[in-house]
């Protein structure tokens, strides 16, 4: 009889099965006996840690997995940033609004002039811009001629320029409206040369005679063609001389005869507004 005891280990990829045996005298059937249930203890363990050996290697083939897949959503979370933030930087036009009363909505609201409501119609459709509202009530060409350069100060991508009907109301020469018209269109070449430039019609009231009113009207074509210019067509066409769509006054359009002239003016300004440039910002 042996006393001490020996103690086995048997490891497979991890310690699956510890198997402690007691050495004792045993006979030969006992032995062979003993030897064959060792032998299929040891074979199961062996299966055994193959399985989980199998299952580990699965495991480790799933994580792999799970890694790249984690790692393919966050990179396309972080290009969803980039590109979200690219879309934010995306930059809006300016377009300045540089006229007379009738541009500053003269009796109505700011958000009402039309300026303003071509800013909501433009965003409606997907092509926003920032409109500046540089009107100024009784301002006559001359005076345009002398606001200009500070109403640039502000950047902008398009200026429309509606100038000319206090010279017509006051009766002043065709020609000195026309050269000042000039000066205000070089006025904006000199100081925004990137900037484009429109300029829209106007017209003298029809009993201030056929020979008056022929020669205002002609101006703004004779400007628009000198200067390489698009002529956008009369401002309060379809409400000058409508007493429903107008302030008491006659002359300066309420809010219904103002959202025709905003439908009016977007019509001939899309166009112009679709080539404006949308960059980046800082580019």
């Amino acid at each position: 009889m042996v006393n001490d005891t020996s103690r086995r280990t048997a490891m497979f990829c991890s310690p699956l099965l510890y198997s402690f045996v007691t050495s004792r005298a045993i006979s030969m059937g006992e032995r062979m006996i003993f030897a064959l249930a060792t032998y299929r203890m040891m074979g199961i363990a062996a299966w055994a840690g193959i399985v989980a050996c199998a299952n580990g290697n699965v495991d480790s083939a799933r994580d792999s997995r799970e890694t790249k897949d984690n790692m393919s959503i966050a990179k396309s979370a972080e290009s969803s940033t980039v590109a979200s933030r690219s879309l934010t930087e995306i930059r809006t036009p300016v377009v300045l609004f540089f006229g007379t009363s009738l541009t500053a909505g003269l009796g109505l609201d700011p958000e009402q002039a039309f300026p303003s409501l071509i800013e909501k119609r433009a965003r409606d459709e997907g092509m926003p811009i920032k409109a500046i509202n540089a009107g100024l009530s009784g301002e006559t060409s001359a005076g345009a001629v002398r606001r200009i350069d500070w109403v640039l100060r502000t950047p902008a991508d398009l200026v429309v320029i509606e100038v000319g009907a206090n010279d017509a109301l006051r009766g002043l020469s065709p020609d000195a409206a026309r050269a000042n018209l000039e000066r205000v269109v070089s006025a904006v070449r000199a100081k925004q040369p990137r900037a484009k430039v429109a300029l829209i019609q106007m017209e003298a009231p029809p009993n201030y005679g056929v020979v008056y009113t022929r020669s205002f009207r002609s101006i703004y074509s004779d400007v628009a063609r000198k200067e390489n210019i698009p002529l956008l067509p009369f401002l309060l066409n379809g409400v000058a001389g409508i007493s429903r769509l107008n302030q008491p006054d006659g002359l300066h359009p309420n809010l219904n005869g103002e959202r025709i002239v905003a439908d009016n003016l977007w019509k001939a300004l899309k166009p112009l507004v679709a080539q404006l440039d949308r960059g980046a910002s800082g580019s």
